[in-house]
């Protein structure tokens, strides 16, 4: 059964509480999504350990019940004050 966009998003939250997270369903069948994971957690990381955080989060869903994964990862922008 493929898995829902609001399930990863709660995943990747409940690991990495401070991240706005944007998932795109790139395929229309529920096992191929984007996503975009933004966190203050990331600062000074670089983007492979910010990368494995978040299938971290995922643990062994990935290759699994959510086939594939685009993710972006980043750190907040500060706003032009």
């Amino acid at each position: 059964m493929p898995m829902a966009a609001t399930e990863i998003e709660a995943l990747i939250v409940a690991a990495i509480p401070d991240a706005t997270v944007e998932i795109t369903d790139l395929a229309g069948d529920g096992d191929h999504y984007a996503a975009r994971v933004v966190s203050e957690s990331f600062r000074g990381k670089p983007r492979i350990a910010q990368q494995r955080a978040v299938y971290a989060a995922l643990g062994d869903r990935m290759g699994g019940v959510l086939h594939a994964l685009q993710l972006t990862t980043g750190v907040p922008v500060a706003g032009n004050g």
